[in-house]
Formats: C-alpha cells, sequence, structure tokens
C-alpha cells in the first residue's frame, strides 16, 4: 500500500516535498492534488512541533504517523472535487478557446488571399478634410444609391469601431473632423478590416451618401467605401488605446499618457476651444490698436515675489523663469502705443490645488495714458469681445456648448466690488479665512474663500482695491485712499480669479520708496525706473491666466485640462 504523508508543522506545499515520510506535503488537500486518492493510497499525518516530548528527543521522530482523520479525508475531498471541476472547467475553456483561435487563424489565412483593387472605371476621388460640408465640394447621394454622391478620399485614424455580419462601420477622425464609413463587400474580407485597430490610420476611398432616416453620424453623412489601404497599424489587446487610457484610470496615469488622452474627444475640443480663444483675443487686442511683442522668459528680475521664483545658472550669473513679461511691456509704450503679448509665465510655487500650474500662457497687456476706470472697462470690453468672437465661429461654438452645454456670455457691466466690501460680505456670510477666523481688512483672501463667493455671487467680478501690504511692489496708490492700491482681481464662477491687473506706478519718488519698503534692490531695475525718468504718463495693465479663462468657458474643474502638457508640482512628463 501506497502510504503519503502529511506533517502539519514542518511539511511544505511546494516543489521540495514529494509526500516522502523525509520530505512530507503540508495539508492533505495539497496531497490529494499531487496524489489522486485511490484504493492503495494510504495518508498518514501528524503535528510534529505541537506534542510534548522528552528532552533531547527530535520530535520529527518521536511522534508517530497516524491515519488521516475521516472529517479530514472528507474535507480534504471537497477540496479535491472543487480544484478538479475547477481544473476540468478551465482546460475545457483552454479548448475552446484554442479552437476558436485555430479557426480565426484559418479565416484570417483565407482572408490574406483576398486582395481588393481600386476599380479605374470609378471617377477619381477628391480629397478631401472630414469636416468639409460644402455642397460645391461634396454633394451627397441618395441613401438608396439613385443619386450618385461625390467619390472621395479621405485620410484620418480609425476613432470608433462596429462590426456586424458583412459590414463594417468605423467613425474616422482627422484632427478637423469625424466621418463615418462604411465598409460591405470584399472589403469587410480582406485580412486587414479582420484586424483593423482603434488608431490605425487609413486612406478610403468612396461615395459620400446622407445617412438613411433615423439613422445617425457627424454630419448627417456617411461614407460608402469601394477601396482602402491600411497606412500604420495600432496595437491592440494589452496594448490598445482604450487599456492605455481607460476612462476610469487614475489622474496619474492619464497625464502619463497625455499624448494619448489628447485624442479623446474632450481633450482635442478643449485644445480646439483654447487655439480660438487665442485667435479672438489676439483680434480683440488689435481691434483695440494694439501690437503684439515677445518679452524674454529668461530674466534676473522678479515681479511678483521672489519665493516663486525658478532660478537658474546663466552663464555664471544669477537668472529666473520670467514670472511675467509685465515690467518689459511697460518700457514698450512710449516707442509702440499699447501692447500685448501670448507668452509663458513660470511660477515655482508648491501648490496642487485645480487652478494652479508651474507653467501656464499668459496673456498681457499694457496701456497708456489711461485711469482705472478706463482699465475696467477695457478688461471688460476685451473680455466679452472674446466671448463673442468665439461663439460666432459655429465650429468653435458647437465645441462650447458640447463642453459645457450651460453657458451663457456675461452681460455688462461687470460687478463691482471694493476689497473692503468683500471682506464685509465674507464676514456677514461665515465665511471665514484660512484660520478659520471672521475676515479682517489686510487678510489676503483665500483661493477657497474666495471661490466660494463668486459661486455664491455667480456673476463675473471686479475685486478691486486692495491693500498695499498684499499686493505687488509696482501698483499705484489710490489717491483718494492711500490703504489701498488701484488693482483689480476678475473674478468668475467655478474658477475664481482668471485676471490680476492695476494701474503701475508712474512717480519715480514713488517707486524708489516701494523698492525700499520691499527691501528690494533697484539697481536691477534701472531700465524699468528709468520709465518714469523720461517722460512718465499714467498707465495699467493686467495678466490673463488662459487656462483659467478656458476653465471658466469650457467648464472644466481644473486648469490642468485646459493645457497640452500641463507642467505643476512633480509634473514635468511627458
Amino acid at each position: 500500500m501506497a502510504s503519503i504523508y502529511v506533517d502539519e508543522d514542518v511539511g511544505r506545499d511546494d516543489s521540495t516535498a514529494n509526500g516522502s515520510e523525509s520530505a512530507p506535503y503540508k495539508t492533505l488537500a495539497h496531497a490529494f492534488l499531487q496524489h489522486a486518492p485511490t484504493d492503495g493510497t494510504q495518508y498518514l499525518m501528524r503535528k510534529s512541533q505541537t506534542e510534548p516530548a522528552g528532552e533531547n528527543v527530535n520530535p520529527a521522530t518521536k511522534l508517530e504517523w497516524k491515519p488521516a482523520a475521516k472529517s479530514a479525508i472528507k474535507k480534504a475531498t471537497n477540496l479535491y472535487e472543487q480544484r478538479k471541476k475547477k481544473a476540468a472547467k478551465e482546460q475545457e475553456l483552454a479548448i475552446r478557446e484554442k479552437e476558436e483561435a485555430d479557426k480565426r487563424q484559418q479565416v484570417l489565412e483565407e482572408a490574406k488571399k483576398v486582395v481588393i483593387k481600386e476599380d479605374t472605371s470609378l471617377p477619381k476621388p477628391t480629397r478631401i478634410r472630414l469636416d468639409v460640408t460644402d455642397p460645391e465640394v461634396v454633394k451627397l447621394g441618395s441613401p438608396e444609391s439613385e443619386t450618385p454622391g461625390t467619390r472621395v478620399r479621405v485620410l484620418g485614424r480609425v476613432h470608433r469601431l462596429r462590426a456586424q455580419k458583412g459590414v463594417i462601420f468605423l467613425t474616422l477622425a482627422d484632427g478637423y473632423g469625424y466621418l463615418q464609413c462604411v465598409l460591405t463587400g470584399d472589403l469587410v474580407k480582406t485580412y486587414d478590416a479582420m484586424t483593423l485597430t482603434l488608431e490605425t490610420s487609413m486612406s478610403i476611398h468612396g461615395e459620400m451618401k446622407a445617412v438613411p432616416p433615423k439613422q445617425h453620424a457627424p454630419n448627417n453623412r456617411e461614407l460608402h467605401a469601394d477601396f482602402f489601404t491600411v497606412i500604420g497599424r495600432a496595437a491592440g489587446d494589452k496594448e490598445a488605446i482604450t487599456t492605455r487610457v481607460a476612462p476610469d484610470a487614475d489622474p496619474q496615469t492619464l497625464y502619463d499618457n497625455r499624448h494619448l488622452v489628447l485624442r479623446g474627444e474632450t481633450s482635442s475640443a478643449v485644445m480646439k476651444v483654447r487655439g480660438a480663444t487665442l485667435r479672438a483675443f489676439r483680434q480683440a487686442f488689435e481691434e483695440n490698436r494694439m501690437l503684439e511683442v515677445t518679452p524674454p522668459a529668461m530674466v534676473q528680475t522678479q515681479v511678483e515675489g521672489g519665493s516663486t521664483l525658478f532660478k537658474f545658472d546663466y552663464y555664471g550669473e544669477n537668472a529666473y523663469l520670467t514670472q511675467s513679461s509685465q515690467l518689459y511691456l511697460e518700457t514698450c509704450l512710449p516707442s509702440l502705443g499699447d501692447v500685448f503679448c501670448v507668452c509663458p509665465s513660470f511660477r515655482a510655487e508648491k501648490s496642487l490645488t485645480r487652478r494652479h500650474l508651474s507653467e501656464y500662457t499668459h496673456l498681457e497687456a499694457e496701456l497708456d495714458f489711461i485711469t482705472f476706470n478706463d482699465l475696467l472697462e477695457h478688461l471688460e470690453e476685451v473680455m466679452c469681445r472674446v466671448i463673442e468672437l468665439t461663439l460666432a465661429e459655429p465650429a468653435t461654438a458647437a465645441l462650447i456648448n458640447q463642453l459645457n452645454p450651460d453657458f451663457k456670455p456675461p452681460s455688462r457691466p461687470f460687478r463691482r466690488m471694493k476689497y473692503a466690501d468683500a471682506i464685509e460680505w465674507l464676514r456677514e456670510h461665515d465665511i471665514p479665512n484660512e484660520e478659520g477666523k471672521p475676515h479682517q481688512f489686510g487678510d489676503d483672501i483665500a483661493e477657497a474663500a474666495e471661490r466660494k463667493m463668486t459661486d455664491i455671487i455667480n456673476t463675473p467680478i471686479f475685486l478691486t482695491h486692495f491693500p498695499t501690504e498684499i499686493k505687488a511692489f509696482y501698483m499705484k496708490r489710490d489717491p483718494e485712499d492711500r490703504r489701498v492700491t488701484e488693482s483689480v482681481d476678475v473674478l468668475m464662477p467655478g474658477v475664481g480669479e482668471i485676471v490680476g491687473g492695476s494701474m503701475r506706478m508712474d512717480d519715480w519718488e514713488e517707486l524708489m520708496t516701494a523698492y525700499k519698503r520691499e527691501g528690494m534692490d533697484p539697481s536691477p531695475y534701472y531700465w524699468y525706473t528709468d520709465q518714469r525718468k523720461y517722460g512718465t504718463s499714467p498707465h495699467g495693465g493686467y495678466g490673463l491666466g488662459l487656462e483659467r479663462f478656458l476653465a471658466w468657458l469650457c467648464a472644466r474643474y481644473t486648469v490642468r485640462d485646459c493645457s497640452l502638457y500641463p507642467r505643476f508640482t512633480g509634473r514635468c512628463t511627458p
């Protein structure tokens, strides 16, 4: 009779054990799996280290082996039967999968023999982008083929894919638009058609037709293909794009794969609105006779405080990435008139809030010979004009409606609220400061409190006249209240501050006093100070964060979604 040994204390359920007395198993269930129960097999068990043993006696040899108890046999038998059934199912599934794989491989091998050629008797196709809808360029045929449509050639990548018996529906994307394409006949029998994957790039020829009644497709049309070629095959299976950037993936995975996320409809829509918004800002500035200039990004002066400067070695000298181009824009006023720039700004601020970036696109402007009220009216005019221009483009308006269906253009005038009134409003509504205490005059209103106030009021706000102590050194004091500056933050619901601006100090002595107050050495700023020595003038300007503006316009939770490749604390990839 064959004996299998199980020692619950020193036995092993791995490859080092074989069920012998010198190499026993640890559990009876494992013994059953390795040596199936038969009439000629007995299972001997013991607990070698839990029974009392005499002094200097090896417990492994002291205790006797005993046949497994009936209850242990029953329990192990149940486990054995369960695992045997599971193994049988797995084997059956593996056999079925292999049969299906072999069958598919046979089908694919047959598909390789199917060769399609373009019918040279058909009209030469017209190359179009996928967003072209001009009837002069593309005439739609009837769904029943009674009226022929324009034969076209399109190029793009497979954005959606649905295969049915004898027909493949795919949506092609080219960065300009989307087009549903229909493959039938020998086209679906080819190897390329049977192995299509999302993001595969293709060239498709065919007749453009209106979609049948009660059916839907982008622009209510579809391409009935008569020929296609695969240009670049995209990875599938475990490397498929839907696996790399699954909708429920964690944010860091999505940021790591931002290059693939940008192919999605939402991210690409935001980027298209971003481009349209930049065009609109430039047009609005030009309508106001403002000249675009390009200030340097490498500087040796600060604008918004030294704690947020990115420092680097510049040929042995200390230099920084610019926090703002404002000081340089001011120097342009005497010779160029009102100016603006669209440049990156950098803030080494270790903040992970949803509205902070380490690098962002900064729209900045400086206006000469103005009053503070002129500055506010200009801001209102430019921002409303930008919204008007973006919504005037049908494609952009459709994207904004897709992203933010509830968006309504702000009405003028914007609400004006002085800082002192905001402090009272926050106190009345029991919104505390960062220390949990009621707000006091002089507090730097925290982001959370500011955003809560803006969301409750739910309208654009010009928050003005901040205390001198909490604003930048160059901001001009209000002549009627020297405690405060002629400054403004533009607050938008859902985002908070998107613009910061002010009148600039135009008096030489006042500016020198400001340098001293802030403990700043004025010598590196000689070129800025000179503007007050050579024909000074009342002037002011502002900086607008494009990503924050877009977060408001497109109803995005974070400004990171409004940047092509966001840079923030701990993120400089890809």
